[in-house]
């Protein structure tokens, strides 16, 4: 930076909004990961005919629960992208309830990743923020997390 000329230019290339580009893998797949409690969930997207594979099932053999199966299709519904895209996802860790969230956050960012239009909309909705709510480890001297023990006063 010789003069103050310079430092102008260099504000108004701060203050640009940043460009999100399309982030695909050899085969045409976009990955994500998505976490929710203690469940980590490894999603792929790719172009397809709308089959959704979570852990080598289909996610309505999967997720049993209605509810469930509702939240793992908010993003696509959202997005009004229903049966356009293959997913497959591998979930581990923590219930059923907090699996169904990470594959929810997972598909949310691989598809913002696959389709950088859609990430507005799916901004919006709240999916892409991660729900950093987890259970709240037990402390020393202390029946649970914050529950004492039965106070006696003999």
């Amino acid at each position: 930076m010789a003069d103050l000329s310079s430092l102008k230019d260099l504000a108004s290339a701060e203050g640009q909004a940043p460009v999100h580009v399309r982030k695909v893998d050899s085969l045409g797949r976009s990955y994500a990961t998505g976490k929710r409690k203690n469940a980590v969930a490894r999603v792929w997207v790719k172009a397809g005919s709308g089959k959704i594979i979570v852990n080598g099932k289909d996610f309505t053999a999967y997720f049993a629960r209605p509810v469930l199966q509702m939240i793992l299709q908010q993003p696509i519904v959202t997005a009004a992208r229903a049966g356009q895209f293959d997913i497959i996802a591998t979930v581990a860790g923590g219930g059923l309830s907090g699996q169904a969230g990470a594959v929810r956050h997972g598909l949310s960012k691989a598809l913002t990743y696959f389709e950088p239009g859609l990430r507005p909309v799916l901004k919006k909705g709240g999916f892409l923020t991660r729900d950093s709510r987890v259970v709240e480890r037990k402390k020393y001297g202390k029946a649970k997390a914050r529950r004492s023990f039965q106070f006696s006063k003999r």
